[in-house]
């Protein structure tokens, strides 16, 4: 028997390493490079999720602020009515007793659009909720 091996295994063991080598390195190299594509698509989803949020707040603001001139105009005409029986039962008042009513004084026609606004109903704002997209018109 022969001491030594008929194939030259050191040069087998070297071969087989080499080319592990070789595939090894293309193989990270495709895993480093799907990192980055999903890192840089991640970045882009969390850009627009951000945006989202943002614009979701100014919609939020816009409602609070549209639901709050809504009741405003609603108190207005409340108010109206009100005004209006209080000075019908001052008139019937005056003629139960027998004296004509005195002359009511002239309403004004303001609406609560053109009424000025309280700057205390207002918190200031610390910052700007301008969305980077433009909204959609109604």
């Amino acid at each position: 028997m022969p001491e030594q091996p008929e194939v030259e295994t050191e040069r087998l063991h070297e071969a087989i390493h080499e080319e592990l080598e070789r595939a090894g390195g293309t193989m990270l190299r495709r895993i480093a490079l799907t990192t980055a594509v999903f890192a840089a698509l991640a970045a882009i989803a969390a850009l627009e999720a951000g945006d989202t949020v943002n614009e979701a707040l100014v919609l939020k603001t816009e409602a609070g602020r549209l639901q709050a001139q809504a009741s405003d105009q609603w108190a207005y005409y409340q108010a109206k009515g009100i005004k209006a029986a209080v000075r019908a039962a001052e008139a019937s008042s005056w003629t139960a007793v027998g004296k004509p009513a005195p002359p009511t004084p002239p309403t004004s026609s303001a609406t609560p659009r053109s009424r000025p606004r309280s700057s205390a109903r207002r918190a200031p704002s610390s910052r700007s909720a301008t969305p980077s997209r433009a909204r959609p018109t109604r």
